[in-house]
């Protein structure tokens, strides 16, 4: 049995030999797999002790367990010194904790979330409620509820995406003052704001894809008053006191009388342009027809802007791509 315990100690004296040969990091990994990895010559030592005689199993524990911490503490000296090596040998100089770190680059909403935000916060102060709906559509609510008939242009195949003959992506979303109209009797005081979808050709001022923010009001007793007032006060909010704008009357399927909002605008030559917001007017008596509102009692009006066109006009954006390029040196703008 003794030849067992000199064979434990020669494996330690081989193992130490062979660790003073070891001169970088990458020898002094093999060394690790070789001797002291689970598998390891050295570390199974103490596996090899559950076969051995009882009278003989203290002396070999001890002796395996002095050859395991004698390797083992040679071995961490050795990193230890490996290690302060490479860091003296290293171009760069240490890493000074005391030193202040870079600051993170914090994210921010996308301006049309932020324009968004904006325009639901100012109604939310006038008290209306948000309403949602569908980016799919059926022709019932894009086109029928809205007194939209066959012969009208805007039901060309060519100016909406259709998914089949009954479906589409919605061309505005004025279709979602017609579901809350279904589901919902005045007195009624809602903004919808959402994608919509066209086919139009791409420039500087126009997208296949872009954002409307939609605003309704039924109840009895509402006029063109009750309209422009909503209007003024949520230019002056938006763009601010001073901001000059006017109706200029139009024509729309859905409402009756119609109008157009424009706004008064300076470029940068201080020169002034009246530049068209958006679209408004009193609720059709047809649509409360469709919708099964009483016209006689109720009446309503309704209004819709493109949030893109708000959000060009407000910080002298000039080209509607800008908003869904994913340019940083525009989006940090923002």
């Amino acid at each position: 049995m003794s030849d067992i315990l000199e064979q434990f100690k020669a494996i330690g004296e081989k193992a130490l030999a062979d660790l003073k040969q070891v001169s970088d990091p990458a020898g002094l990994e093999e060394f690790r797999v070789r001797y002291l990895s689970r598998k390891g010559e050295v570390t199974s030592l103490l596996g090899q002790l559950g076969a051995l005689p009882k009278e003989i199993k203290p002396q070999a524990g001890k002796i395996a367990n002095q050859v395991k911490n004698k390797v083992k503490k040679a071995f961490d000296e050795l990193q230890t010194g490996l290690k302060k090596k490479e860091v003296e040998k290293a171009d760069k100089p240490l890493f000074d904790v005391t030193l202040p770190g870079e600051p993170m680059r914090l994210g921010s909403s996308h301006v049309i979330t932020q324009t968004t935000n904006e325009l639901l916060e100012i109604f939310g102060r006038m008290g209306f409620d948000i309403s949602y709906g569908p980016e799919i559509e059926d022709e019932f609510h894009n086109f029928v509820a809205l007194n939209i008939d066959e012969s009208h242009p805007a039901r060309d195949p060519l100016d909406n995406f259709y998914i089949d003959d009954q479906t589409l992506l919605r061309s505005q979303t004025s279709t979602i003052q017609i579901r809350v109209m279904e589901k919902q009797k005045p007195p009624i005081r809602i903004v919808a704001p959402g994608r919509v979808f066209r086919p139009d050709s791409v420039d500087a001022t126009h997208m296949y894809m872009f954002h409307q923010i939609e605003a309704l009001v039924v109840d009895e007793d509402v006029s063109m008053i009750d309209l422009k007032t909503t209007i003024d006060q949520f230019i002056h909010a938006f763009y601010g006191p001073d901001t000059k704008w006017r109706f200029r009357p139009s024509f729309f399927p859905f409402t009756e009388p119609s109008g157009e909002v424009d706004l008064l605008l300076h470029d940068k030559k201080g020169n002034e342009n009246w530049v068209e917001m958006g679209g408004c007017g009193m609720v059709d008596p047809n649509v409360f027809e469709i919708v099964g509102i009483d016209p006689e009692k109720y009446t309503g009006w309704a209004f819709g802007f493109g949030i893109e066109r708000l959000a060009m006009r407000k910080y002298g954006i000039t080209d509607i791509r800008l908003f869904t390029e994913n340019d940083l040196r525009f989006l940090k703008q923002f």
